[in-house]
């Protein structure tokens, strides 16, 4: 793979000023809302920033950096970082400090003949809680900006409009195969081959991988279904156009995941009452917090999975079922430190015990988590973010008379969507973060109503007492 150009670097550089302009001109919602959707589009993936001792100043860390620093110094917030529940804070605590456990258990080197794979240092342990913060950044902001059905209104509006743009590049790349990042950057970001699917090309633009792109257009072609079914009768032909042409969008990308997804997604969104779809969202994120446990204790009939696949597309069912066994390898491995992982260095991979070449490929996030940070980092990244989507389910059932924002209830239909695709895949990206805030916002605000009118009930019950 070639090095990235100098424009490359300049786009890096450039963000900053971006996000400034942003923030100087929109509100502080959607300033957000376009820093990080924007700089997750646009900005070149690989490309980093080197400086000794602060984390890497790439796609993943600029924009975070610049929403967090203008939310504090340009609007003169004070964003907090700590939920209201007891549940959140912990998790928020366990995600970030989790490294430096991790640091103190993987001291010892892991022998291999040619050349050792290195212990971890007390530094790793900085970087890392470092970097762990700064991916907690849009949860954060998304928590204090994004926590009302209005604010989640331009953030649907804003993936709508982002999967419309995107759509011209993405039908370049369909055509004439994925060069724009050649083109602008000077580099292909992955493996060729694999943008080659059914006969054609899918699209990566400027994502790590054809998989996020399709990721995208289905989160785009989703808020587009929530936008149709919340507009009145003037604007439903143009939001029911628009979700026909996402819809096309996301088939040209060729990944049978988001297409499934769509699929079991569309009738929800479309038709089912607003509690069923906190129901299904909340039940699906428990689910995919639990599966490594229901992994572990062969639960999951994976080879039922891979024989339906296999139905239909043998070349998808091989596909599958090497990542089943690559997971079966990566989970015996994991147990070996079950708590706090193996760290970084690729410590927590299969390695030939003489060349050192890596004999495992870890796709899904969650076995990236568990073999990382052990049980613990897989616990406070999985549960932050199906934290806010069962607090939704908790008030719905305890606020029957309640009717919860249809914009809300959609949203997160999405993150738990995306919760699922972090099964087979490592998705998880700034927008995924701010979903889970947002929602986290909207949660404690319908908790702090419920509150409020349980205390005047109990005032207004209250029986008076007389002195006789």
């Amino acid at each position: 793979m070639a090095d990235p150009n100098i424009f490359a670097y300049a786009m890096l550089l450039i963000w900053p000023l971006v996000a400034w302009m942003l923030y100087t001109r929109l509100d502080p919602a959607k300033a957000l809302i376009w820093t990080l959707l924007g700089g997750y589009l646009l900005l070149p993936p690989v490309a980093a920033i080197d400086f000794p001792v602060v984390p890497d100043l790439r796609k993943e860390t600029i924009p975070n950096l610049m929403a967090m620093l203008l939310s504090v110094y340009l609007l003169r917030d004070r964003v907090p970082v700590m939920p209201e529940g007891m549940l959140g804070r912990v998790l928020i605590g366990l995600f970030v400090l989790s490294p430096f456990a991790t640091v103190l258990t993987n001291g010892d080197p892991l022998p291999i003949v040619n050349h050792d794979v290195p212990g971890m240092r007390i530094y790793d342990s900085v970087a890392a809680m470092a970097n762990q913060a700064i991916f907690l950044m849009p949860f954060f902001l998304g928590r204090r900006y994004l926590g009302t059905p209005q604010a989640m209104q331009a953030m649907l509006a804003a993936f709508v409009a982002g999967g419309l743009a995107y759509s011209i590049p993405m039908l370049i790349e369909v055509r004439f195969s994925p060069q724009i990042n050649v083109w602008i950057y000077g580099f292909f970001q992955h493996d060729f081959f694999q943008t080659i699917r059914f006969g054609g090309y899918r699209p990566v633009v400027f994502l790590p991988h054809g998989l996020w792109v399709a990721f995208f257009a289905l989160m785009a072609l989703l808020s587009a279904m929530i936008r149709f079914r919340d507009a009145g009768p003037d604007a439903r032909a143009k939001q029911f156009l628009i979700v026909l042409y996402l819809g096309l969008m996301l088939y040209l990308c060729k990944s049978a995941g988001p297409v499934i997804y769509a699929v079991v997604a569309a009738p929800l969104i479309l038709l089912a009452p607003r509690r069923v779809q906190l129901s299904v969202a909340a039940g699906l994120a428990v689910i995919v917090v639990m599966y490594p446990l229901l992994r572990g204790l062969h639960v999951i009939p994976v080879d039922r999975i891979v024989a339906a696949a296999e139905m239909v597309s043998p070349e998808r069912a091989g596909s599958l079922a090497f990542r089943v066994a690559n997971e079966e390898q990566l989970l015996a491995r994991a147990a070996e430190r079950p708590w706090f992982g193996w760290g970084g260095y690729g410590r927590n991979l299969i390695r030939d015990p003489v060349t050192g070449r890596e004999l495992s490929i870890v796709d899904g996030e969650w076995a990236i988590q568990i073999g990382t940070y052990g049980w613990l980092g897989y616990i406070a990244e999985f549960g932050l973010l199906a934290l806010p989507l069962i607090l939704m389910a908790r008030e719905a059932v305890l606020q029957r008379g309640v009717v919860f924002s249809r914009v809300a209830c959609g949203m997160a239909l999405i993150l738990a969507v995306s919760m699922v695709d972090l099964l087979p895949n490592a998705t998880i990206v700034a927008i995924t973060w701010l979903m889970a805030g947002a929602l986290m916002g909207y949660a404690e605000a319908v908790s702090r109503d419920r509150k409020a009118r349980e205390a005047l009930d109990r005032l207004t019950l209250r029986p008076e007492r007389t002195v006789i």
